[in-house]
Protein backbone atom coordinates (compact mmCIF):
# COMPACT_ATOMS: atom_id res chain seq x y z
CA UNK A 1 0.00 0.00 0.00
CA UNK A 2 1.25 3.27 -0.57
CA UNK A 3 2.06 6.33 1.78
CA UNK A 4 -0.32 8.63 2.32
CA UNK A 5 1.45 12.13 0.69
CA UNK A 6 1.35 14.33 3.49
CA UNK A 7 1.10 18.34 4.00
CA UNK A 8 1.11 19.68 7.56
CA UNK A 9 0.26 23.41 7.55
CA UNK A 10 1.42 25.75 10.47
CA UNK A 11 4.55 24.06 10.77
CA UNK A 12 6.00 26.15 13.13
CA UNK A 13 3.15 26.07 15.46
CA UNK A 14 2.71 24.02 18.75
CA UNK A 15 0.78 21.19 16.99
CA UNK A 16 2.80 21.83 13.44
CA UNK A 17 5.94 20.72 15.05
CA UNK A 18 4.29 17.69 16.68
CA UNK A 19 2.58 16.81 13.94
CA UNK A 20 6.14 16.87 11.77
CA UNK A 21 7.97 14.72 14.36
CA UNK A 22 4.84 12.14 14.75
CA UNK A 23 4.26 11.84 10.76
CA UNK A 24 7.98 10.83 10.57
CA UNK A 25 7.51 8.08 12.69
CA UNK A 26 4.42 7.08 11.32
CA UNK A 27 5.35 4.39 7.91
CA UNK A 28 1.65 5.12 6.55
CA UNK A 29 2.83 8.71 5.65
CA UNK A 30 5.28 10.53 3.38
CA UNK A 31 5.69 14.32 4.52
CA UNK A 32 5.95 16.10 1.23
CA UNK A 33 4.98 19.94 2.17
CA UNK A 34 4.95 22.10 5.37
CA UNK A 35 3.73 25.57 5.07
CA UNK A 36 3.65 28.58 7.12
CA UNK A 37 2.12 31.76 6.66
CA UNK A 38 5.34 33.82 6.50
CA UNK A 39 8.46 32.95 4.98
CA UNK A 40 10.59 30.35 6.69
CA UNK A 41 14.04 29.94 5.32
CA UNK A 42 15.47 27.05 7.46
CA UNK A 43 14.61 23.78 6.25
CA UNK A 44 11.98 21.65 8.69
CA UNK A 45 12.72 17.67 8.71
CA UNK A 46 14.51 17.93 5.51
CA UNK A 47 12.06 20.45 3.67
CA UNK A 48 11.97 23.50 3.28
CA UNK A 49 8.75 25.63 3.95
CA UNK A 50 6.41 27.18 1.58
CA UNK A 51 3.15 29.56 1.58
CA UNK A 52 -0.37 28.42 1.54
CA UNK A 53 -0.47 28.87 -2.23
CA UNK A 54 -1.83 26.36 -4.79
CA UNK A 55 1.06 25.00 -5.84
CA UNK A 56 2.62 23.69 -2.38
CA UNK A 57 -0.28 21.80 -2.40
CA UNK A 58 -0.76 20.24 -5.74
CA UNK A 59 1.07 16.21 -5.07
CA UNK A 60 -0.06 15.78 -1.67
CA UNK A 61 -2.87 13.84 -0.82
CA UNK A 62 -3.93 14.68 2.61
CA UNK A 63 -3.86 18.59 4.58
CA UNK A 64 -3.70 18.40 8.42
CA UNK A 65 -4.38 21.93 9.50
CA UNK A 66 -4.01 22.99 13.30
CA UNK A 67 -3.36 26.84 12.78
CA UNK A 68 -6.34 29.61 12.88
CA UNK A 69 -9.41 30.32 11.26
CA UNK A 70 -8.07 32.60 8.62
CA UNK A 71 -5.58 30.49 7.71
CA UNK A 72 -7.67 27.55 7.68
CA UNK A 73 -10.41 28.78 5.20
CA UNK A 74 -6.94 29.74 2.91
CA UNK A 75 -6.19 25.76 3.24
CA UNK A 76 -10.09 24.75 2.46
CA UNK A 77 -10.62 27.29 -0.63
CA UNK A 78 -7.18 25.43 -1.88
CA UNK A 79 -8.33 22.15 -1.28
CA UNK A 80 -11.56 22.46 -2.59
CA UNK A 81 -10.37 23.51 -5.91
CA UNK A 82 -7.59 20.58 -5.75
CA UNK A 83 -10.11 18.07 -4.53
CA UNK A 84 -7.90 17.33 -1.65
CA UNK A 85 -8.78 15.95 1.90
CA UNK A 86 -8.42 17.80 4.77
CA UNK A 87 -8.19 17.25 8.54
CA UNK A 88 -8.85 20.10 10.86
CA UNK A 89 -7.77 20.47 14.08
CA UNK A 90 -8.33 24.64 14.13
CA UNK A 91 -10.38 25.87 16.84
CA UNK A 92 -12.14 29.06 17.26
CA UNK A 93 -14.49 28.98 14.64
CA UNK A 94 -17.35 31.21 14.64
CA UNK A 95 -21.15 29.80 14.04
CA UNK A 96 -20.99 31.47 10.85
CA UNK A 97 -17.60 29.94 10.29
CA UNK A 98 -18.91 26.59 11.08
CA UNK A 99 -21.44 26.45 8.37
CA UNK A 100 -19.07 27.64 6.00
CA UNK A 101 -16.85 24.86 7.08
CA UNK A 102 -19.88 22.76 6.20
CA UNK A 103 -20.42 23.91 2.57
CA UNK A 104 -16.82 22.93 2.11
CA UNK A 105 -17.76 19.12 3.14
CA UNK A 106 -20.49 18.93 0.09
CA UNK A 107 -17.17 19.46 -2.42
CA UNK A 108 -13.81 17.27 -0.32
CA UNK A 109 -13.82 14.98 2.52
CA UNK A 110 -13.19 16.70 5.69
CA UNK A 111 -12.62 15.30 9.40
CA UNK A 112 -12.81 18.32 12.09
CA UNK A 113 -12.64 17.90 15.63
CA UNK A 114 -11.51 20.40 18.82
CA UNK A 115 -9.45 17.46 20.08
CA UNK A 116 -8.30 14.61 18.26
CA UNK A 117 -7.51 12.60 21.30
CA UNK A 118 -9.48 9.15 21.91
CA UNK A 119 -9.94 9.94 25.77
CA UNK A 120 -11.43 13.39 25.01
CA UNK A 121 -14.03 11.80 22.84
CA UNK A 122 -15.07 9.32 24.71
CA UNK A 123 -15.69 12.21 27.81
CA UNK A 124 -17.71 13.80 25.09
CA UNK A 125 -19.46 10.88 24.32
CA UNK A 126 -20.12 10.39 28.52
CA UNK A 127 -20.89 14.14 28.62
CA UNK A 128 -24.00 13.49 26.19
CA UNK A 129 -25.18 10.19 27.71
CA UNK A 130 -24.84 11.72 31.53
CA UNK A 131 -26.31 15.14 30.63
CA UNK A 132 -29.31 13.29 28.74
CA UNK A 133 -30.10 10.82 31.60
CA UNK A 134 -29.92 13.34 34.55
CA UNK A 135 -32.21 15.91 32.83
CA UNK A 136 -32.60 19.48 33.33
CA UNK A 137 -32.67 19.37 37.39
CA UNK A 138 -28.96 19.38 37.27
CA UNK A 139 -27.22 22.51 35.93
CA UNK A 140 -23.91 22.22 34.70
CA UNK A 141 -20.36 23.87 33.65
CA UNK A 142 -17.26 23.14 31.86
CA UNK A 143 -13.55 24.01 33.38
CA UNK A 144 -10.20 24.07 31.39
CA UNK A 145 -6.55 24.31 31.98
CA UNK A 146 -4.55 25.03 28.90
CA UNK A 147 -0.52 26.73 28.98
CA UNK A 148 -0.30 30.24 29.15
CA UNK A 149 0.31 30.30 25.08
CA UNK A 150 -3.13 29.52 24.22
CA UNK A 151 -4.66 32.01 22.64
CA UNK A 152 -8.94 31.53 22.65
CA UNK A 153 -10.75 30.68 25.51
CA UNK A 154 -12.85 28.74 25.89
CA UNK A 155 -11.15 25.90 24.23
CA UNK A 156 -12.15 24.21 21.52
CA UNK A 157 -12.69 21.00 23.10
CA UNK A 158 -14.35 23.07 26.00
CA UNK A 159 -16.99 24.28 23.29
CA UNK A 160 -17.40 20.65 22.31
CA UNK A 161 -17.88 18.86 25.41
CA UNK A 162 -20.32 22.05 25.91
CA UNK A 163 -22.37 21.09 22.71
CA UNK A 164 -22.00 16.95 24.16
CA UNK A 165 -24.46 19.03 27.29
CA UNK A 166 -26.80 20.45 24.48
CA UNK A 167 -26.84 17.49 22.85
CA UNK A 168 -27.80 15.37 25.78
CA UNK A 169 -30.81 17.44 26.36
CA UNK A 170 -31.66 18.32 22.85
CA UNK A 171 -31.50 21.32 22.53
CA UNK A 172 -29.23 24.27 20.36
CA UNK A 173 -25.47 24.45 21.55
CA UNK A 174 -25.32 28.03 21.12
CA UNK A 175 -28.87 28.92 22.79
CA UNK A 176 -27.34 27.31 26.18
CA UNK A 177 -23.70 29.32 25.89
CA UNK A 178 -23.91 31.38 29.25
CA UNK A 179 -20.91 33.34 30.60
CA UNK A 180 -17.27 32.61 29.59
CA UNK A 181 -14.43 33.37 32.18
CA UNK A 182 -10.79 33.49 32.03
CA UNK A 183 -8.35 32.65 34.95
CA UNK A 184 -11.24 32.94 37.44
CA UNK A 185 -10.40 30.58 40.58
CA UNK A 186 -14.11 29.67 41.06
CA UNK A 187 -17.09 30.02 38.61
CA UNK A 188 -20.97 29.73 39.18
CA UNK A 189 -23.01 26.73 37.37
CA UNK A 190 -26.31 28.13 35.92
CA UNK A 191 -29.19 27.90 33.29
CA UNK A 192 -27.06 28.00 31.12
CA UNK A 193 -23.39 26.81 30.15
CA UNK A 194 -20.63 28.42 31.70
CA UNK A 195 -16.89 28.11 30.97
CA UNK A 196 -13.88 28.89 32.89
CA UNK A 197 -10.52 28.58 31.14
CA UNK A 198 -7.58 29.01 33.02
CA UNK A 199 -4.10 29.66 31.40
CA UNK A 200 -0.83 29.34 32.77
CA UNK A 201 3.01 26.91 32.50
CA UNK A 202 3.13 24.34 29.83
CA UNK A 203 -0.27 22.53 30.96
CA UNK A 204 -0.93 20.23 27.69
CA UNK A 205 -4.55 20.15 28.77
CA UNK A 206 -7.26 19.80 31.37
CA UNK A 207 -11.03 19.50 31.00
CA UNK A 208 -14.01 19.25 33.77
CA UNK A 209 -17.58 18.70 33.39
CA UNK A 210 -19.63 18.85 36.47
CA UNK A 211 -22.82 18.33 36.50
CA UNK A 212 -24.92 19.58 39.85
CA UNK A 213 -28.76 19.15 41.47
CA UNK A 214 -27.44 21.21 45.04
CA UNK A 215 -27.61 17.89 46.62
CA UNK A 216 -25.30 16.36 44.91
CA UNK A 217 -22.21 16.76 42.07
CA UNK A 218 -21.25 14.75 39.55
CA UNK A 219 -17.89 14.94 37.74
CA UNK A 220 -16.35 14.26 34.19
CA UNK A 221 -13.02 14.85 33.49
CA UNK A 222 -10.05 14.15 30.75
CA UNK A 223 -6.15 15.32 31.41
CA UNK A 224 -3.81 15.00 28.80
CA UNK A 225 0.30 14.37 29.68
CA UNK A 226 1.87 14.30 26.29
CA UNK A 227 1.26 16.48 22.94
CA UNK A 228 1.51 13.72 21.01
CA UNK A 229 -1.63 12.24 21.66
CA UNK A 230 -3.14 14.96 19.29
CA UNK A 231 -1.00 14.61 16.32
CA UNK A 232 -1.28 10.84 16.65
CA UNK A 233 -5.09 10.75 16.77
CA UNK A 234 -4.85 13.64 13.86
CA UNK A 235 -2.89 11.03 11.66
CA UNK A 236 -5.18 7.96 12.53
CA UNK A 237 -8.20 10.47 11.51
CA UNK A 238 -6.22 11.36 8.08
CA UNK A 239 -5.78 7.47 7.20
CA UNK A 240 -8.92 7.21 7.71
CA UNK A 241 -10.68 9.92 5.70
CA UNK A 242 -8.43 8.83 2.87
CA UNK A 243 -11.26 6.31 1.66
CA UNK A 244 -14.19 8.38 2.46
CA UNK A 245 -16.44 10.60 0.36
CA UNK A 246 -17.25 14.20 0.47
CA UNK A 247 -18.52 15.44 4.20
CA UNK A 248 -18.18 16.59 7.26
CA UNK A 249 -16.95 14.13 9.66
CA UNK A 250 -15.26 13.92 13.18
CA UNK A 251 -13.14 11.75 15.67
CA UNK A 252 -16.89 10.31 16.28
CA UNK A 253 -16.88 8.58 13.13
CA UNK A 254 -13.80 7.34 13.31
CA UNK A 255 -13.86 5.64 16.37
CA UNK A 256 -17.32 4.56 15.93
CA UNK A 257 -18.84 5.78 19.02
CA UNK A 258 -22.69 5.65 17.92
Amino acid sequence: MSKVKLAISGCMGRMGQQLVKSSKIDKSFKLTVITENRLIKKKIAGIKPSLNHENSFKNVDLIIDFTIPKCTFEILKIASKLKKRVVIGTTGFSKKEELQINKFSKKIPILKAGNMSLGINLLMYLTEIASKSLGNNFLSKVYEVHHKHKIDHPSGTALMLGKGIAVGKNSDFYNLIGKKYLNKKSFPYGKKINFNSIRKGKTVGEHEVKFSSGKEIITLNHEAFDRALYSEGALTAGKWLMSKKPGLYSMRDVLNFK
